[in-house]
Parts: structure tokens; sequence; C-alpha cells
């Protein structure tokens, strides 16, 4: 025997010993070990996969067990032990026609055998009864099937069956037999020819009920359906069909990569490895679908939506392999399409194209990690803007000019160093000089995009305000509109500081009041509204415009109203306007010794306008909480934007800092959103979020607040917030709302153990201040519901200990939940009974408590001694001998009614059982018995 097989033999005979300490863990560690050092000893190998094995079992890793039986009966077939793991596996995994396999082989070897016995018996029964129901389901299939694709049916009938099958693939053994039928082919075959569009949007919804979470059953799928099938099912103008075909084709692109449709997912790179053609198919395919000319305009923004979402996942390697197959250049082609230039050759776009265009090329720019491949995006981007200018026609020049406002509005970078190059700022500034309007209106949106920075601002005022002046007097809504946003953009320049303005005292009501008027009459130009609300965002962060405008409610309506459209090219002038509306931007904190130190040095210091007092903000928040926002939020939180979402978390987080509008929020759908936006998005965005919901789990019932499964949803966001990053007052509220939730039922506190929040929560009981402390503790009270938290406390540590302690503290609130987590814990666990005389102070605990003027706390200190007196005689010794008996003889006597019958009646049974016990002696009995 070599040394490798000393060795293994070594960490198997630790493995095993690992596992009769029921140390699965550990054991299946030692036995991995072995399984490395004897990859060239068949012999012994067979053992090692058979034992840890037996270990994930105990994990209840079925998965890797089954993987490592597989392993083991590869090298031992008949192997009996091997057999049986895996048929515990198979079981447990819901494989049951497998499992019964294995248990008749293991039978059929050695009928002596008694364990296998039973579980034959059970899984017998199993197999017949499913494939009774399979019988039955198959004929449903084939009822359902038959209506459903038959053009001769009534309608009616057709959408029912269509139905019926929705619901049958959403079943997993509806969906096996599906697969091995023919309905990929008749929806196939159907989609061609069908004029009905409810049934097409269904069967696209079956075919991704089908693929959803099953890697077998999706690639089945595309073996008979086909990648450019599944790409083409996009192509509709019909925004149900769409939305159907693109959730279709990422939950493909989820089954092959081992994605969920969750923000904290990870692709599994063994998957990605296994399928990798395919998912570059359907890369490719997007990337074809950016520039091309016969698709239908929804279908264009369904497919750069897919690659927003899928470009950051970097096991997917999407960013790179895009820029190598030219989709920077299709984006920018995409992002400069003009509805004025159209040619029978020319892409179809919607109002929102441009912008998820942009998007996109954020997406991508931000997943270029080395500056080699942040040189390869510049230079595909130089590349397309250079061989667009080399043609000398006029269109060439404003498309490029289209791109670089894209650019300007999506990775902010490339878009800065592109406009300081030599001639682009001169050329953009001529066309806005020039007589023809739809070089003045591309001119200006690409000055308003331009001017994002100040010292970029400045220099536009230099150079282009009188430009722009001149603009605004066009006989065109359209470039009238674009140079006045640019005229507000410019002379917001200065930001909320009261003491700097660009423009002349009044400038900004002035211009206030023509965004007013174009947003409340658009006229025929649906864009001018769009316009107008953008102008609004840079001209509210003076407060002066933000009193005048909560002040108009036909104007908040009407960017209300705007909002819900759910036009994502209006988001950014609605959602800034909200959060100046609300104060809810990102401030600077001034210390006091800087401002001094500022004023000697004679430089200037940002002022606050009087009108941005609390007062104020709270007076505009209602006002805009009571005129639907919360809805417009909902309706504008469908963006891929990460910086878009923090501005709309921090919208919904201003809103719920009132207790008076946390109803309205949850009312109007807030919750699901804000779900969202706190596990995807920025770390600021996220924390908004994640306040907002906390806020409202303080104040509302959480069952009512995070119904069904939002309740589990919303732990992990909660528990966000307990992090030093984060602040007191975000520390505290998460505290409170995870009180709330702790107390609703055992699967909201498991979740929130499995989470991590137990340690969490346990370090903010420690914590100095006052009011975090208490939250803490209240918190624990509720989770100590838990047997897994009884668990914790029953361990060796001074939990218990800390806990009489806390029943003793200076501060009521805290001690009366201190006190209550006792009486749980004491109840649920003769451990923590016997553990609280660990601590030294446990006898005044009970003295504080059982005499305590407050009836609660008095309440909580009789259970807590019934419990210790119940627990064990020990326990009621050492109890009984001091003055608490004394104690509760008093209280068993009490005779007034002020609240107190509950706890004469648990005296009288603390002193029952102490008799019980044999701790004290009845009335009358002889002392010497």
């Amino acid at each position: 025997m070599d040394d490798n097989e000393t060795r293994a033999e070594s960490f198997k005979e630790e493995g095993n010993a690992a596992f009769n300490a029921e140390n699965w863990g550990a054991a299946v560690d030692c036995y991995t070990k072995a399984i490395n050092l004897a990859q060239s000893e068949i012999r012994n190998l067979s053992t090692y996969y058979k034992n840890r094995a037996a270990a994930y079992l105990k994990l209840e890793n079925y998965e890797s067990a089954l993987e490592d039986c597989n392993s083991c009966l590869k090298i031992a077939p008949a192997d009996p032990k091997a057999l049986f793991r895996r048929c515990q596996a198979l079981e447990a995994l819901q494989r049951y026609e497998e499992a019964y396999r294995d248990a008749t082989q293991i039978f059929k070897d050695d009928p002596a055998n008694k364990p296998i016995q039973p579980i034959l018996k059970r899984l017998f029964r199993i197999v017949q009864e499913r494939a009774n129901q399979n019988e039955q389901t198959t004929s449903k299939l084939d009822s359902m099937m038959k209506i459903a694709f038959d053009l001769s049916e009534t309608v009616d009938k057709r959408e029912t069956a269509t139905n019926n099958l929705l619901v049958l693939a959403r079943q997993h053994a509806g969906a096996e037999l599906m697969i091995k039928s023919t309905i990929v082919h008749q929806i196939k075959r159907i989609i061609k020819v069908e004029k009905n569009k409810e049934i097409v949007t269904t069967s696209i919804r079956i075919i991704g009920e089908l693929c959803k979470h099953n890697e077998h059953r999706t690639k089945a799928v595309l073996e008979t359906a086909g990648v450019p099938w599944l790409l083409d099912l996009l192509d509709s103008n019909d925004l149900k069909r769409v939305n159907a075909a693109e959730h279709c084709i990422q939950t493909v692109l989820n089954a092959l990569s081992g994605m969920e449709n969750r923000p904290d997912t990870k692709p599994a790179t063994e998957l990605i490895d296994r399928n990798r053609p395919a998912i570059d198919l359907i890369l490719g395919r997007l990337v074809d679908a950016v520039d091309s000319r016969i698709i239908a305009a929804a279908a264009r923004d369904a497919a750069v939506e897919l690659l927003v979402r899928n470009v950051p996942y970097g096991q997917l390697d999407w960013a790179e392999r895009l820029v190598d197959a030219g989709g920077v250049e299709k984006l920018m082609e995409c992002a400069g399409e003009l509805e004025e230039f159209r040619y029978e050759c020319s892409m179809d776009v919607t109002k929102s194209t441009a912008t998820v265009a942009a998007v996109c090329l954020a997406r991508v720019y931000d997943n270029m990690y080395y500056d080699t491949l942040r040189e390869k995006f510049m230079d595909r981007i130089e590349g397309y803007i250079k061989k667009k200018l080399l043609t000398p026609d006029i269109e060439s020049k404003v498309r490029v000019v289209a791109a670089l406002t894209a650019l300007l509005r999506g990775p902010l970078d490339v878009g800065n160093a592109l406009i300081g190059k030599e001639g682009i700022m001169e050329m953009i500034l001529v066309m806005a000089n020039t007589e023809d309007e739809l070089q003045q209106r591309v001119a200006c949106e690409c000055i308003i995009a331009a001017a994002s920075k100040a010292d970029k601002a400045k220099a536009i005022i230099n150079q282009g305000v009188n430009i722009l002046k001149q603009l605004y007097k066009s006989g065109d809504d359209g470039v009238r509109i674009r140079a006045l946003v640019g005229l507000c953009k410019l002379g917001s320049s200065g930001g909320s500081d009261a003491a700097s303005r660009p423009f002349a005292d009044g400038s900004s009501l002035k211009l206030a009041e023509a965004c007013r008027r174009f947003l409340l009459h658009p006229g025929k130009n649906g864009d001018v509204r769009k316009w107008a609300a953008e102008g609004l965002s840079y001209l509210t962060l003076d407060a002066e415009v933000k009193e005048k405008l909560i002040e108009d409610s036909a104007a908040l309506k009407a960017l209300v109203e705007l909002a819900k459209t759910g036009d994502q090219s209006a988001l950014f002038g609605v959602i800034t306007t909200l959060v100046n509306l609300c104060n809810a931007y990102e401030k600077q904190e001034i210390i006091p010794e800087m401002v001094e130190l500022a004023k000697f040095a004679k430089q200037h210091v940002p002022e606050e306008h009087d009108l941005d007092d609390r007062d104020f903000v709270e007076k505009r928040l209602l006002a805009l909480g009571r005129g639907d926002v919360a809805a417009a939020l909902v309706a504008l939180a469908k963006t891929e934007s990460d910086n878009s979402k923090e501005l709309i978390a921090r919208v919904f987080n201003a809103l719920c800092g009132l207790v008076e509008l946390r109803g309205t929020v949850v009312a109007q759908g807030g919750t699901k959103v804000l779900i969202h936006l706190a596990l995807k998005g920025t770390d600021k965005g996220k924390r908004q979020a994640a306040q907002a919901l906390a806020r409202i789990g303080i104040t509302m019932n959480p069952e009512i607040a995070f119904p069904g499964q939002r309740s589990l949803e919303v732990v992990k966001p909660l528990i966000s917030l307990l992090h030093p990053d984060c602040t007191g007052l975000e520390n505290f509220e998460a505290l409170l709302a995870l009180c709330n939730v702790a107390q609703m039922n055992e699967t909201a506190r498991r979740r929130i153990l499995s989470e991590g929040g137990f340690s969490k929560i346990e370090h903010y009981m420690f914590e100095d201040h006052l009011h975090l402390s208490r939250a803490a503790v209240q918190c624990m009270c509720n989770m100590t519901q838990s047997e897994e938290v009884v668990k914790y406390f029953e361990g060796d540590n001074d939990r218990v200990k800390f806990a009489v302690s806390n029943c003793i503290d200076e501060d009521k609130e805290t001690a009366m939940a201190a006190a209550g987590m006792l009486c749980i814990l004491t109840g649920a666990s003769r451990k923590c009974c016997a553990k609280v005389f660990d601590s030294k102070n446990w006898l005044d605990c009970f003295q504080v408590l059982l005499l305590n003027p407050d009836v609660d706390m008095q309440y909580r200190g009789v259970c807590i001694a019934y419990n210790v007196v119940s627990a064990s005689k020990e326990c009621a010794e050492k109890l009984m001998e001091t003055n608490v008996m004394e104690i509760v003889m008093g209280l068993s006597k009490v005779t007034s009614n002020d609240g107190r019958e509950k706890i004469v009646e648990i005296s009288n049974l603390i002193l029952e059982e102490s008799e019980k016990w044999g701790v004290i002696k009845k009335p009358g009995e002889d002392a010497d018995d």
C-alpha cells in the first residue's frame, strides 16, 4: 500500500468517526479527501463514494448523494449499499419510478433483506398511484390538445383548453407527460396560423412552463422547435405576446445556465459549459435582432432588455462576446434611429428604444473590467462614429449626434470623452444654429445630455445659451420644448444651493411656468410632455419651484399620469422631479467647523433654502402621497436602469417616512416593487428600498403589508440593514420590522434564521445605544418562539444569563421584553430553566419581577417561576428555599380586582407543583414526617 492509499484510509477512518458522532459535514470533508487521494486506487474508491453518499443523505443533500452512488455503482455495479442509498436519494427527490427500480433490484439480489421490504411496498404503492394518475392525465392531455389545436372548434372552447394545458404544464407530472407528447410540434404549427392573440400568448407561456427549472425538458423543446423559432416568438407588436416570449426566452436561459428569476441567483459554470452552444446561439440571435430591419419595434426592445438583464453575469461572458459580435455598433445604430428618416429598410422603433439601448451600452461598458476591454469598447464606438462622419450627407451627422446623446445617458464616461474630442461640440452647436428643425431638435437633446457635469454646463452656458434662447422662438413645438429643457438644465447647474443661480432671479419660476404649459397642453406632439417633465426635473432643485409645483394639482396630476404610462423615455424626468420634490436626493453632510473654515478662506458655502425645511418637505410628501404617486412609481419600476431604480427607491422611502402614507404605498402595490428594488440595483438604492420596507413593517400588520410569500421575501432586505455600514436609524427600523415579522409564524422565523438573522439580531442586544438594544431584545423575544432558537439558548453559552440580567434592566420596555423572552425559554426548555441559576442575578431577577407594581411584568414573573418549579425538583428546591416562596404565598392570597386574578391562579399552581416535588409541605402536615 503506497503513501496515498494509507492517507486515504486514514481519512476514511476519520470520516467514519465523524459520521458516528453525527458530525455529517466533517464526515463529508474527510471522505472527500480520501476520494481525492484514491483516484488511482479503484478498489477502495467505491467505498469512499458510498460512505460520502451516506453523509450527504444525513445532510439532506440528495443530488450529491445520488451522484456519489452513481460513481460507486460504475465501479461496483451490484453494490447493495450503494443501490440502497441511491434508492433513498431518488425517493427524496421524488423520482419514485427510478427508486422503485433500485429497490426491486436489491430485493431480487437478496430476498431476505428486511430493511428494503417496507420501502419496496411503499414505493410500489406510490408508483401504482402515479401510473393511474398519469393514465388519467394522459387522457385529459389528449382531449385538451385535440380541442386547443383544432381550428374548427369555437374560440371559447379553445381558449379554455389552452388555459387548462398551461395549468397542467405547471405541474411536474403534467410537464413530463407533455414533453413526451407532440405538444411542442402542435404549438409550433398553431402559432403560424392562429389569429386569436390570447391562444398564441398562452401557447408561448406553456413552452415557458415546460422549460422552467428543467434542463432536460428545455433541451427537448429546443431540439424540437429550435433557437431561431424561439426568438421569432418575439416578433410582434402585441405587448402581451412579446412579454410572454421574453419571459419564455429568459426561462430557457435560466434552465440552461442554472439561474432563476431572482436577483440574488448566480449561474452554474458546469451547466453553462455543457450548454454553451445553445446559450451563445441565443446571444447571437438577440444581437442580430438589435438592428434587424424586419422585426417589430416591441420585439427589438424586448431583445435589448434580455441583453441588459443577462450581460452582468460574468459566467455567461456575454459582455465581451457581444462586443466581439459587433453588438456595440448595432446598439449605436439602434440609438441613432430617428422616425424622421423613414425608408423601406429603416428599423421600426418605439419611444423607449433609444433609452433601452443606452442602458444596454452602459451595462456592457460596466462589465468591461479591464483596461484592454474598455479600450476595445471605445474603439468600436469611435469606429462607428468615424464611419458615419466619412459620409458627407447631413443625415449621418444627425444620426451620430442622436447616438452620442444615448451614450451620454448610458455610459457617461464614454459620452463625455467623445464630446470632448475636437470638433464634436462645435458640430453640435452648428447644427443647433441651423434652420433645419430636425437638426435643431437633435442638437438640443445632445446639449441637454452633455450638460450633466458642472464643467460641461459652464462651457455650454458660455457658448450655447444664446442659441438655445433663439431656438425657443421656433415655430416647432418639438424644437421649442428641447431648447426650453436645455435652458432649464443650464439654469439649474447650481443645484440646490440657494446662493448659486446661473441666471437672473425669477428665471427659474418663468422657465417652470413654460414647462407647465407644455405639460398640460402638449398639442399634437406626444413627446412634449416627456420633455416638459425633464425640464421640471432640473428646475425643481429650486425650492421656490418645488413649492409652486406642489400647489399646482393639475400639473402634478399630469406628471403622475405620464409616469403611469410606463414610458421608459419619460422615466428620468418624472422620477427626478419626484426625488427633488421629496428632497430625497443625497445630501453632503455639512460640518460646522468646515463651514467656518470655508468662510475664513472666502470659499463659497452652499446654503439651504428656507422652503426646504422639514415642515415644507412633509407637506409636499403628503400632497404627492394623496396624488397616487405610489402607483406611478410602480409603473416606472419596470426599468432595467440601476440608477433609476435607486431614485424610485428614494421616493418610496421618503413617502414611507410619513406613517400616514405607508398604507397608501401598500395599497398601490409598493411592497412587491420595493422587495425587487431591495434585492437588485445600486447599494444605496437597495438600502433605501429596504428601509422603506422596514418602515412599512413597523406600523402595519405584516400579514397585510407582506401577504403570502412576500412575508418571507422581505426578510433578506430587512436583515441587510443590520450592518455596521448602515445608520443607527436603519438598524433600529430593521429590528422593529423583523420583530413584527418574527411574530407572524414559524416559517417566517425560520427564514430569518436561514438568512443569518440570529447572530445579527443578537449583536445589537449588546449595543450601548438604548433604542437599538431594546429593539434587539424585543425582536429576540419573538424569535424564541422557534424551537431552533431555543436550542441556541440551550447550548454552552451565556445567553440565558444575559436574558436574566436584562429582566432587571433600568429601561422598562427592555426588561419587559427580556422577561417575555425568559418566560418563553423556560416554558419550552428544562435546560433553560436550569441555566437561569447560572446567573448571579437570578434571585434579584425573581424578586424584581414578582414584586413589580406593573401587572404585566408581575405576570411574566410568576410564569417564569412556575416554569422553573415545574422543570425539576432541583430547580424547585433552589427557588423555593429563598424568600421567593414567601412572595409567591403572598401573591396567592391577593384579593384585589385590579387584573391580578391570573397572577393569583399561577401562584397557587407554583405552590401545588412545589408540594408535588415535596419541596414545601401541605398546610397542617407535621414538619418532622
